[in-house]
Parts: structure tokens; C-alpha cells; sequence
């Protein structure tokens, strides 16, 4: 009864109020903003927002929904009932969770007729560290990093509506992947549940699409793999397809690249009946939405039926391969190679179920090895795409480390995950050099050293006699060239080596490529060294500040520049080159940033941060009775503030305590005190000074914007507020 009277409140809702229509949560900044009334006041002047709170130790409870009962973190959710569901409304703390990073471009695009490949992250039940939105100190995380192979990413959970964290989104677009959470059903609960939207009249689904919907556009992410796994009744089943027409036409409607695909569980006569393939006892789902996901089961046989079954839409099935290998299966762990030789054989696209089988079953400690080794297995199955847009900027982080770093400046010792952090991934591998000697390349990621971020990329290899350089391709690219363009490479040589590094990049399927005052005719892949930027324009100071120099940490930056007219944008190598009549030469190069941005966006006037805002103020008193009443004070608070978010690629939040100025003399910089990829961050557990009788306390919050360029802006630029507290009288 519960679940039909919130199937009518949602139906008559569906077009109701203006809040609710596309767009409305366009901006998540703009919001009410909460206050207690008479306990905190803003004073001007306007450069910097004074907020007064007199230290009090009953906080006001925030949603558990939202924020760690224990630290009250940001963390992502699911919502775990047809009613939850429903009753879903946006909320000024669902903003947290909403994806900053946009679904970059591509080639080709995903609605090509080329194979797919798609990875379902199924991890322990799901919502493990990942679900802290602003990161957390795990040790040993899973990291997924070979996002180049792949074309979609499901995050799977056995709650009904799984809501993919807002960092997998975000790690996610950054590599032009889409991500589609998971609506499921299950044992004779989901069988309820189905009844009560299912078998009733039209409003009923259509309210539950329309949700579904709603939620998926509102945090940014790309659609649902629809999972029912529980026996139907023949009204409910008789209902499905148009439950699945209707989803995916709004769907589309409201994110045009979005997609529904529906996973091969129940028949069309309504029994949970797994096929192992695409047949006409399920064929009816698949035409009403747009991809098929089988169950893991099946042989070549069950391949070759399909061929008829699916028509010209071969690429839209995806055969399911559990690399757990449960069940009577092809080949799973280091041997999913053999399902996906059958599956490619026959022109199907790949359902990768629970790859994270390298980490959970396998050594953490191999974790790396492991991981490379399993994908390094599938790379002829798997073909890549391009990155079609720029600015492109990677320092090659991971989104974890054992230490943080900015630009070569230690920030913070210690573990970290923050999965919104990771940054574009390049091609990884290993391969054996051309000739009979025995030269080799290997390119993965480390922790033991970064640039920018937790990680750096490791080129290791061996060049020998009969070789004069390496050309090793990272990234593959598809982009029209604007006019001029600058590049930027963060390296430096471990050991004694000769060896000398230099960017490279091919041109492409133009009818006329002009590389400065050279033309390029019809030479597909044509690869150029650029000249270095011997003296960096004046007007690109804030960009190439570092150009040429020894940086701190034995790292070097080179920065280039490019004139084109008429030219494609193919592959970036990084070259490296043995010195003439020497003999075999080993190196190690680790490799801190690229950069390839059009010299145009460099000029570009950036907004600066405004309006910076502290509500939800938390107080704790000190830690221990040693520190006494004077101790330090735990604060925790939420910041907010405006920004032109499409400008941004991320946030650094800091404080000061006492009174600053805007570049407060000396050495001394603020402290640092996380990212945020969103315009708002939780503080939790600040340790300030606590107020004697009589005094104020005062700590300012510095947020600083990072453009998507990647240089560093002055601390005039960034936003701040200031909190100024006082004990009780």
C-alpha cells in the first residue's frame, strides 16, 4: 500500500513544479542558504565575507543519507527501496554528489558500429572507500586505470538503486567512458516491488522512469543497466517493454548520449530464466531499449545463434563475461583472453563483469602487476579511443598516493584516495623493440615518485646498438589543430644515463598540413619534434613560468611550440634517444606532465571565486583533557561558493588562522586542506585555537581555482571567507 500511495504522489508530480524541469539543477550552487537564526552574521567588506559563531558543542544533525554519521564527511548513497526512490527529491546536499567533470569527447563515438568494450564494477557490495566523496586515507585501494580499452562503465551494487559515486563519474568522463548506474530487482522483495510499478497502469512505470531519469540527469551520469532478477507476473511482464521504451526515450530526451540496457535475467513469459544469450524468448526487451547484457554461461554455439537474433545491431549485445569465472564459462581471471577471442570472432560487444577479481582474490601487494598483467592480456581485444579536444593536461595521477604533491612542492605525507582526482590515463604496456637485439619498453604507473598529484608514469626500456631512439605512443589523439598550439613535458632520468627526451607528436588525414612553413600532403601519421620555446612570451607568463628550468626534485620542464595551419592531431609520443655511436643504453624516465593547450584559451581572462559561504558549523571540544579548555578546537563546516564551473578543473581548499592579508609576507604558505570538484567543500575536524573569555578566534578558508589549462593562479584570484568565534558568555 505504502509503495502505490508514493506511485500516485509521484505520478501527479511528474510535470508539476518549475524546480523540478531540465536544468533547473544546472548550477548546484545556486541554493538557500541554511542559517540558525541569530547565530552567525556576514560583515563586509565585500573582498572577503566574515561569518561570527559563537562555539557551542550540540551541533545540529546533518543527513545520514548525505555525510558520515561519525566525521560528517560527503559520501555518496543508494537508495534502497521503490519508495526511496520515488520520493527523491534534489536536496542543497545532493550537490556533493554531482559529477563536475562533463563526458569529454571522443573518436569514434560511442554510437559507431565498432565492437564495444564495458567494464561492471561489482566490488564487495559496492560504496567502499569510493563513496567519500572528498577522499580518504585508505591504504592499498583499488585503482582502475586502463580507461583507454574501454567504452562503458556500470557501477553495480545489490541495493535497488545504485547511484555511482560521483568519482567514478568524474575518472570516468575524463577518458570520454560513459557511466550507467544499476536499477535492480531481486528474490521475492523485487518481486513486490515489480508488481507495484510494474503491473499496474502506465503512471506507474512511467513515474519510476521518470525518477530514474530525473536522478541520472541531475548527477551527470549516462543511464541504467536495468537488472530484474525475480519471476514477473504476466501483467507485470506484459509491461516491461513499455516500461523500457518509455525510459529510454526520455532518457535520450534528456541526455542525448545516454543509454538503457537491460541485463538477460526474466523471459517474456515473465520466468527468471537466464538464456546465456540473445533468443526469442528475451529478444523483446532488447528491441525496446538500447544494448542486451547475457548472463556469463554461454558457448560458441550460443554466439553463432545470436548472429541471426540480433540483425545489424551485433555491437548493441553485450556477451557477459564473469572474470570470476563462476559457472560453466569460456575463460575467466588470466584467462578472460579466450572469451574475448570468441566474442570479437564474432563481431559482439563485451560485458566485463568484476575485473577487480585482481584485487580482490590476488596480492594486494602485486596489486599493479597483477592488474597490468590482466589487461595487458586483452589489449588485442580491445580497441582503443582518441581524445578529441583540448586543452589536454595530465600529470598521470592515479587519484591515490602515499603522499601529496603540488608541482613539485610536498603538500601532505600519508596515504590518500581521492577518485575524482585521477587524471587522464595513457596507453600502458609492454613491448620488445624492433630487430633481433633485445630491446624493450615498459610503460606503467608509480607511487614512488610525482610532479602533480600522488603518481607519475615510469618509461623503463633498454635501446639497443642497432636503434637510435624509442618513439613510444601514449596517448591517441583526434584533434583539429587550432592555429597555434603549446606543449609542455614534466620529466626527469633516474641513474646514470645518456639518453634525451623529447615530445612528439603525428599529424594526420588532413589534405594539407602546414607545420610552420612546411607542408605536410597526404602523410597519414607524420610524426613532428617540435622546437622547444626557448623564451616564453610574456603574456603567457602564468603558463610557462617554469619553462626550460631544473625544478626542485631533479624534474626538468620543456616547453614547445607549434604553428599549424590545416592539420589533424594524431598520436602523442615521447621520444627517447641514445646518443650517436654509443652502445646499448638503459634508462628510466619518469614522466610528471603533459600539456597540449591552444595558444589562444592561455590569453583568455579567467573568473575568480565569489562568494564564498560557512554554514553547517560543527564544534568539538579538544581531543584530550591534557589540552584543557585552552586546547585546540575540532571545527568542522561547509563552504560554498560561485563559480563558472565549466572553467574548472578542480579546487584547492586552504586555511590560515588569525588575520592575513591577501599575500601575507615571507615564506609562510597557507594550509592545505583537500580538493573539491564541486563548488562547496566539507571541513572536518580542523584543529584551531580555542577563544579564552573575552577573545575571538579567527581562521580564514582560501579556495583556489584550478584551470583547466592546469596553470597556477596568485592568491588575488582565489575566494575566501573568513570565521571569526567566540565562546559563550
Amino acid at each position: 500500500m505504502e509503495a502505490a500511495a508514493a506511485l500516485t504522489r509521484a505520478a501527479s508530480r511528474r510535470r508539476g513544479p518549475a524546480a523540478r524541469k531540465p536544468g533547473a539543477q544546472e548550477e548546484p550552487g545556486r541554493r538557500p542558504r541554511r542559517r540558525r537564526p541569530g547565530r552567525r552574521t556576514r560583515e563586509e567588506p565585500e573582498e572577503e565575507a566574515v561569518f561570527r559563531e559563537v562555539v557551542h558543542f550540540s551541533p545540529d544533525p546533518l543527513p545520514v543519507r548525505y555525510y558520515d554519521k561519525e566525521t560528517t564527511e560527503p559520501v555518496s548513497f543508494y537508495l534502497s527501496s521503490l519508495e526511496e526512490l520515488l520520493a527523491w527529491t534534489p536536496l542543497v546536499e545532493d550537490s556533493f554528489n554531482v559529477a563536475l567533470q562533463p563526458l569529454e569527447c571522443r573518436q569514434p563515438p560511442l554510437g559507431s558500429h565498432r565492437p564495444r568494450t564495458l567494464v561492471c564494477h561489482d566490488m564487495m557490495g559496492g560504496y567502499l572507500e569510493d563513496k567519500f566523496i572528498q577522499g580518504s586515507a585508505a591504504q592499498s585501494p583499488y585503482s582502475f586505470y586502463h580507461w583507454q580499452y574501454i567504452d562503458l562503465f556500470v557501477y553495480f551494487s545489490h541495493h535497488t538503486v545504485t547511484i555511482p559515486p560521483v568519482g567514478w563519474t568524474n575518472a570516468a568522463h575524463r577518458h570520454g567512458v560513459c557511466v550507467l548506474g544499476t536499477f535492480i530487482t531481486e528474490w521475492n522483495d523485487g518481486a513486490k516491488l515489480c508488481e507495484a510499478f510494474l503491473a499496474g497502469d502506465p503512471s506507474s512505470y512511467r513515474a519510476v522512469a521518470d525518477q530514474l531519469v530525473q536522478i541520472a540527469q541531475f548527477f551527470r551520469f549516462d543511464g541504467w543497466l536495468i537488472n530484474v532478477e525475480n519471476p514477473l507476473s504476466v501483467a507485470a511482464v506484459q509491461n516491461v517493454p513499455a516500461f523500457l521504451r518509455y525510459l529510454t526515450a526520455e532518457l535520450h530526451q534528456r541526455i542525448p548520449e545516454g543509454l538503457v540496457l537491460w541485463y538477460d535475467s526474466v523471459v517474456q513469459s515473465g520466468q527468471l530464466k537466464w538464456q546465456d544469450e540473445l533468443n526469442e524468448h528475451n529478444r523483446i526487451f532488447f528491441e525496446a531499449c538500447d544494448g542486451f547484457f547475457t548472463n556469463y554461461n554461454w558457448r560458441e554455439e550460443h554466439l553463432a545463434r545470436m548472429l541471426g537474433q540480433a540483425g545489424e545491431r551485433l555491437v548493441d549485445v553485450y556477451v557477459g563475461v564473469d572474470v570470476f569465472a563462476r559457472g560453466n564459462v569460456v575463460g575467466g581471471g588470466f584467462d578472460t583472453d579466450k572469451s574475448l577471442e570468441l566474442i570479437r570472432k564474432h563481431g559482439f560487444s563485451v560485458a566485463l563483469f568484476a575485473p577487480g577479481w585482481v584485487y580482490e582474490c590476488l596480492e594486494k601487494s602485486s596489486f599493479f602487476q597483477n592488474q597490468d598483467r590482466f589487461w595487458n592480456l586483452l589489449e588485442r581485444y580491445l580497441p582503443t579511443h582518441s581524445i578529441c579536444s583540448l586543452p589536454f593536461v595530465t600529470s598521470f595521477c592515479l587519484g591515490m598516493g602515499t603522499r601529496r604533491v603540488c608541482y613539485g612542492q610536498e603538500q601532505a605525507v600519508g596515504p590518500w584516495y581521492h577518485l575524482s582526482a585521477q587524471e587522464t590515463q595513457p596507453l600502458f604496456g609492454e613491448h620488445k623493440l624492433p630487430g633481433d637485439g633485445w630491446g624493450w619498453v615498459k610503460v606503467h604507473c608509480c607511487l614512488a615518485d610525482s610532479w602533480h598529484g600522488g603518481s607519475s608514469l615510469l618509461l623503463q626500456g633498454v635501446i639497443p646498438p642497432e636503434v637510435g631512439s624509442v618513439a613510444v605512443r601514449l596517448f591517441s589523439l583526434q584533434i583539429p589543430a587550432p592555429h597555434k598550439i603549446f606543449l609542455s613535458l614534466v620529466y626527469k632520468l633516474e641513474g646514470s644515463t645518456d639518453v634525451t627526451v623529447a615530445l612528439e607528436v603525428s599529424m594526420g588525414d588532413a589534405d594539407s598540413c602546414h607545420v610552420g612553413s612546411i607542408s605536410v600532403l597526404n602523410e597519414t601519421g607524420s610524426r613532428h619534434r617540435p622546437r622547444p620555446l626557448r623564451v616564453p612570451p610574456t603574456r603567457l607568463a602564468r603558463w610557462a613560468s617554469r619553462c626550460g628550468q631544473q625544478l626542485s626534485g631533479g624534474w626538468i620542464q620543456r616547453c614547445y611550440e607549434v604553428s599549424l595551419r590545416g592539420c589533424l592531431l594524431r598520436d602523442l609520443f615521447v621520444n627517447l634517444s641514445r646518443p650517436p655511436g654509443s652502445q646499448e643504453e638503459s634508462f628510466m624516465c619518469r614522466l610528471g606532465e603533459i600539456q597540449v593547450v591552444d595558444a589562444e584559451t592561455l590569453l583568455a581572462p579567467l573568473p575568480q571565486v565569489q562568494s564564498v559561504t560557512i554554514s553547517q558549523v560543527r564544534w568539538q571540544p579538544p581531543t584530550s583533557e591534557v589540552e584543557g579548555p585552552q586546547g585546540r578546537l575540532r571545527l568542522s563546516c561547509t563552504l560554498h561558493w560561485s563559480y563558472l564551473l565549466l572553467q574548472a578543473r578542480c579546487f584547492r581548499v586552504h586555511c590560515w588562522e588569525g588575520a592575513r592579508g591577501r599575500e601575507p609576507p615571507g615564506p609562510e604558505k597557507p594550509t592545505f586542506l583537500g580538493l573539491a570538484f564541486v563548488n562547496q567543500y566539507r571541513v572536518v575536524d580542523l584543529a584551531v585555537k580555542a577563544a579564552g573569555p573575552g577573545q575571538e578566534g579567527r581562521v580564514e578558508f582560501l579556495v583556489e581555482p584550478v584551470p583547466r589549462e592546469g596553470f597556477q593562479v596568485s592568491q588575488a584570484e582565489w575566494g575566501r571567507a573568513a570565521l571569526v568565534y567566540s565562546v559563550p558568555l
